[in-house]
Parts: structure tokens; C-alpha cells; sequence
């Protein structure tokens, strides 16, 4: 049997949460800083302590944001103002960035300690992408990108990777802009029309429909599909275990027709 040739050229995959099981540890990560400085806060100021939680503040407030607009989305929704300080502040200084490099930090104990688990099926798709020639990149808000997939073995399925480094250095808007799958694609040689976003995170869905791609796939791996969808994704699973290549082609074809 002749395989076909499919109608779109490049596949854009965020990280944590799609292909590598971090956002767990992300999460972690950041309710353990985040409680901690809420404590701070209400020995000092005596406010009362509602401590972080990963259904109404994660999702809500960080889930696929760089890290420093995580930080201030998350103390604005709690009426907290702090200034942004400087990216070289050390871990845990009372401004945005040195809370933010407390999580970074937080985040990198947990890492070494725990190691990083795998989708499985996330990586059997990469693997039949490339197969048929589908050009693959990764696009992520996070800095570290280049230690987890360094320590999953995994750096070597993308083309290009796009992540918090790269983003400072070009100065692109992170999530829900669509600067970083836009930069992926660009490094790719593809337009966006003729790629597609995986995202797992409301920012990310929104980036993927504000960028134009032949399709946005959501992954609701925190019983979110209905956010999901309603935020942009095309389709919505569970795993990628729940579709194929030849369906995801279907949709771009479908998506393409009615537009």
C-alpha cells in the first residue's frame, strides 16, 4: 500500500505536559514557592493564608506562561504587587523574578531527584511524523528545556526548539501570542497554514489559533477539555494515544475546507 501525501508539512509540540511528564513537577514547583511566600506574607502583614492550589491557580494563572508573567498573573489575581527586579535576582528576593527563580530552583531539586518521565505514545507519533517527513519542532515557554531533554534522550526529534532562552534573546511575546510556534515554523521552513500546534495548556491553544495553523490539537490531561476547546484547540484528547496520523490529517483537511 502507497502511503499518501499528507497535507500538512511540520508538527509543533509544547513540552511539559505533551511530551515530557513535567508539568506535574512544574506544578509542584511552583505551589511549594508560592506557599511559602503566602506564609511569609501572613506572619508579617497577618493576611490569611489561602495557599496555592493547582485546579484554581496553575491552570488559571501559570499553566504555559514564562515564568516571570506567571508570577505576576498569580499575585495580581490575589491583589499583590511586587516589582519586577531583575532576572539576576537570587532565588526567593521579594520581586517577580526572584520568586520566579525560587520555583526555577525548586523545580531543578524535584528534576534531579525524581528524574522525567515520557508520554510514550507523544513519542511513537514524533517517530511516525518523521517517518512520512513531517519536519518537528518544539516550542516552550520553559528555561529548561535543554537540561530535560538532554535527560530524556529525546533532543535529537526536533529540528528546532524553541523555548524561554530563545524567546528573551529574540524578545518574543510568550503564550497566548503566538511568537514562539510562528518562530518554530519559520526555523522549519513551513508556513503556519501548512503546520500544526499540540498544546496542553490554555495559553498555548490560544497561541495556536491566534497563529493561523492548519490545526491546533489540545491535550486535556487535567479534565479541561471544555477550556480547551472553547480557547481554540480544533480537537481535544485525552493522550495522543487517542488519535493517528491519518486522522489528524483528516482534520486538517476538514479545518481547510470549511475555512
Amino acid at each position: 500500500m502507497t502511503e499518501h501525501k499528507l497535507d500538512f508539512d511540520a508538527a509543533i509540540f509544547d513540552m511539559d505536559g505533551v511530551v515530557t511528564q513535567t508539568a506535574a513537577v512544574h506544578s509542584i514547583a511552583w505551589k511549594r514557592m508560592f506557599d511559602e511566600y503566602l506564609r511569609s506574607r501572613a506572619a508579617r502583614y497577618g493576611e490569611p493564608l489561602r495557599e496555592f492550589t493547582h485546579a484554581g491557580d496553575y491552570l488559571s494563572y501559570v499553566d504555559g506562561r514564562p515564568r516571570y508573567k506567571g508570577v505576576e498573573a498569580f499575585l495580581k489575581s490575589r491583589g499583590i504587587s511586587l516589582p519586577l527586579g531583575s532576572p539576576e535576582d537570587l532565588p526567593g528576593t521579594e520581586t517577580i523574578c526572584g520568586l520566579g527563580n525560587r520555583k526555577n530552583a525548586i523545580f531543578n531539586q524535584v528534576l534531579e531527584s525524581e528524574g522525567v518521565s515520557l508520554f510514550d505514545s507523544t513519542i511513537a507519533l514524533i517517530e511516525e511524523m518523521r517517518q512520512r517527513g513531517i519536519k518537528i519542532g518544539l516550542a516552550t515557554s520553559s528555561n529548561n528545556s535543554a537540561i530535560v531533554l538532554n535527560k530524556t534522550g529525546t533532543a535529537h526529534l526536533f529540528a528546532t526548539v524553541v523555548d524561554g532562552i530563545v524567546s528573551a534573546k529574540l524578545g518574543l511575546k510568550g503564550k497566548p501570542e503566538p511568537d514562539i510556534f510562528a518562530t518554530a515554523s519559520a526555523n522549519l521552513g513551513v508556513p503556519p497554514a501548512r503546520a500544526i500546534v499540540i498544546e496542553d495548556a490554555v495559553s498555548g491553544v490560544q497561541a495556536g489559533a491566534r497563529g493561523g495553523f492548519a490545526l491546533v490539537i489540545g491535550v486535556a490531561r487535567d479534565d479541561n477539555e471544555r477550556e480547551l476547546r472553547d480557547n481554540g484547540a480544533d480537537v481535544v484528547v485525552r493522550d495522543l494515544a487517542e488519535t493517528s496520523l491519518e486522522q489528524i490529517n483528516r482534520l486538517v483537511q476538514h479545518k481547510r475546507a470549511r475555512a
